[in-house]
């Protein structure tokens, strides 16, 4: 749930990254705060479990305009995709206003980004919140490692695997190299500020 600040008139909202572990939710907002300097607030904050990062940092959407005059900063984090960080995850989940679902290409991560889809169903409706009604966005990462002759899915399997019933929007992605981090946080932000004017029922 977002938070309004009447003094600052800002509103404080919060996306998180999720998908099973090694998938490049890390990476993704790396680049983003590597990226877009200016739109980047403070430090990145970096919290190691063993084998696996949990991080996040606040965001100013810059050009996505405003809510009744106040401004939108957004807090980006993602959680440790590893089965065993299940309270980890659901803690970071909580109040969470827009999310980006990382799935790994891989052809050997097929059933871990099931799982992993399945586990944010089930961790969302311990909040009251479906996954039909959460914004939420696809990025099926690692579409560049096609070049190295590595095995991966196709869109059209991913799709039919994780989004089938979903029907959000999804990009392909390589968030190594940055291809399609921008325009999924774009989209994911859009979709978020929409939700959040109707939450508050404020006109644009």
């Amino acid at each position: 749930m977002a938070i309004f600040n009447l003094k600052k008139r800002e509103i404080e909202c919060k996306v998180v990254y999720y998908g099973p572990g090694r998938c490049g939710k890390t990476t993704n907002l790396e680049y983003v705060f590597k990226s877009y300097k200016k739109q980047v607030t403070g430090e990145m904050v970096s919290i190691n479990t063993e084998g696996d990062r949990t991080l996040f940092f606040d965001f100013l959407p810059i050009g996505l305009g405003k809510i009744k005059g106040c401004d939108i900063r957004v807090q980006l984090y993602t959680v440790p995709g590893q089965v065993k960080y299940s309270s980890t995850r659901k803690l970071v989940l909580r109040g969470v206003d827009g999310i980006v679902f990382v799935a790994d290409s891989l052809e050997v991560r097929r059933e871990k980004n099931m799982i992993s889809l399945k586990d944010l169903q089930s961790n969302l409706k311990e909040y009251g919140k479906s996954i039909f009604k959460v914004p939420l966005i696809m990025q099926y990462n690692k579409r560049d490692l096609a070049d190295e002759g590595i095995p991966l899915m196709s869109i059209e399997q991913m799709d039919r695997d994780l989004n089938r019933q979903l029907k959000v929007p999804a990009f392909p992605g390589s968030a190594v190299k940055g291809t399609g981090v921008g325009v999924t946080l774009k989209a994911c932000l859009m979709e978020t500020l929409k939700s959040l004017q109707r939450e508050f029922k404020w006109a644009k």
